[in-house]
């Protein structure tokens, strides 16, 4: 990765290196492509969910259920830190900054919090859901699936705010509160 300096010295408001040219590509190529299977997967997620939800059939509700768990966590926290890990090399190697821009530390805030969810509270409802998948496969019942419903809603909704921050990019830059002088 070819990362250019600046010739003069770096000051608190200028930025000491730039990621450029073909690197910046790279890394902004992966970026929209790891967000985009992420919002995929959700996409998936939720067709499956609804799916076992309005069936009246006990093996396709075992076999979405099932399903979900094969993609549902670990390629999905691999494509929130694939997201966070490039956008978090773009914001700082760009003019926007991590926290300069009101549009890019809310979608930083997201992606972390998108994240978290998926490990801490998505993983075991899934592993759950995935178990009772199987237990009405082997012909016995299941609870009501509802509470998976939630999970793919809430973060294809944000994901899709995500994408719209980063074509309006709307705010401006985040204030710093001005130093104060003690006399």
């Amino acid at each position: 990765m070819t990362i250019t300096t600046r010739t003069e010295t770096p000051s608190a408001t200028s930025r000491p290196w730039r990621l450029t040219g073909r690197p910046r590509k790279a890394v902004l190529v992966t970026h929209i492509l790891s967000a985009g299977t992420w919002f995929g997967m959700d996409i998936v997620m939720a067709v499956l969910v609804f799916t076992a939800i309005r069936t009246d059939s006990d093996e396709t509700r075992a076999m979405t259920y099932q399903a979900v768990e094969l993609f549902a966590v670990w390629p999905m926290a691999t494509a929130g830190l694939v997201c966070l890990a490039s956008g978090v090399l773009l914001g700082l190697g760009s003019k926007y900054g991590l926290v300069r821009f009101w549009w890019v530390a809310i979608k930083l805030c997201l992606n972390v919090l998108l994240s978290t969810l998926v490990l801490l509270a998505l993983r075991p409802g899934v592993q759950e859901a995935a178990e009772q998948g199987r237990l009405l496969g082997s012909g016995g019942t299941l609870p009501d699936p509802g509470g998976m419903v939630y999970p793919p809603i809430v973060s294809t909704s944000l994901l899709l705010v995500a994408y719209l921050l980063s074509v309006f990019k709307p705010w401006g830059r985040v204030r710093r509160a001005a130093p104060q002088h003690t006399p």
